[in-house]
């Protein structure tokens, strides 16, 4: 009867009602991050050198499309961005025609020759600047045409955005890759660290803050590990008077795996 009291003043006064952050709330572990790898043009699949659960570092190249034309591009266009010869002649007939002028005025003004002459000799001067100016745009555009030639065969290989796991590979080498959303060649996650998901009455909205520390007890591989609130939601869902709060989980060995049920629990302050 004694206990029963207590219960009955506590509802009385509104405290049984009220949720505890020290009580244990289900939650669930997911990725980080999670992408599913297409190509960026149509082609055929030469190499996917990483398979399902092979793990993977940002810029680690997980798929190589065929590129034989793309190759032969980029050498022929770094051929012409090196070529020296057009700009050398160019130089070298700009270089006649100023010592000519030079020398045509030193002579016209001692009158051994005609102003016909002399404009000549200047004319021939702007003549070979106007083919040099040419010749150097002419490399100028070579050389974008390099760099243009470099990056679409930078697109013939494919690299991990992030840190992560395969979790599928779809495709083979001989397949025919496409830009198709329905087509990803494979799926990676990244799941070091892991977000940890979990819902809580609207009653402790202000309570929690980002930063707090808590005890986080997956499903399965068992065991406890500290997590940290990375994410309070702003908004309420009013139609089940919960919010949304994410955990930031670290998963250095990889062994706790995305997907799993979890308990959690957080720090009293």
């Amino acid at each position: 009867m004694r206990e029963f009291g207590r219960h009955v003043a506590a509802v009385v006064f509104g405290l049984a009602a009220v949720p505890a952050l020290a009580e244990e709330y289900d939650c669930i572990i997911e990725a980080r991050d999670t992408v599913e790898v297409r190509s960026p043009v149509e082609a055929l699949i030469e190499q996917v050198p990483v398979r399902r659960g092979d793990t993977v570092r940002r810029g680690d190249i997980v798929v190589v499309l065929e590129s034989g034309a793309e190759r032969a591009a980029v050498e022929l266009a770094r051929s012409k961005a090196r070529m020296e010869g057009p700009l050398k002649a160019a130089e070298s007939r700009l270089d006649f025609a100023a010592k000519k002028e030079q020398r045509t005025v030193e002579l016209f003004k001692q009158n051994f020759v005609s102003a016909g002459a002399l404009d000549e000799a200047r004319t021939q001067r702007e003549l070979a600047e106007s083919e040099l100016r040419e010749a150097r745009e002419n490399r100028r555009l070579n050389e974008l045409e390099l760099r243009r030639a470099e990056e679409t065969l930078k697109l013939r290989t494919i690299r991990s955005p992030f840190d992560g796991v395969v979790v599928e590979r779809l495709m083979s080498p001989g397949a025919l890759a496409t830009s198709n959303v329905k087509d990803p060649i494979m799926r990676l996650a990244a799941i070091n660290p892991l977000h940890v998901e979990v819902v809580l009455p609207a009653t402790l909205y202000g309570k929690l803050r980002k930063g707090a520390q808590a005890t986080v007890r997956p499903e399965a591989p068992g065991g406890k590990h500290r997590a940290r609130v990375k994410t309070v939601d702003s908004v309420i869902d009013a139609a089940s008077g919960t919010f949304g709060v994410r955990l930031e989980l670290p998963n250095p060995g990889l062994a706790i795996p995305a997907g799993a049920r979890c308990k959690v629990v957080f720090d009293s302050k």
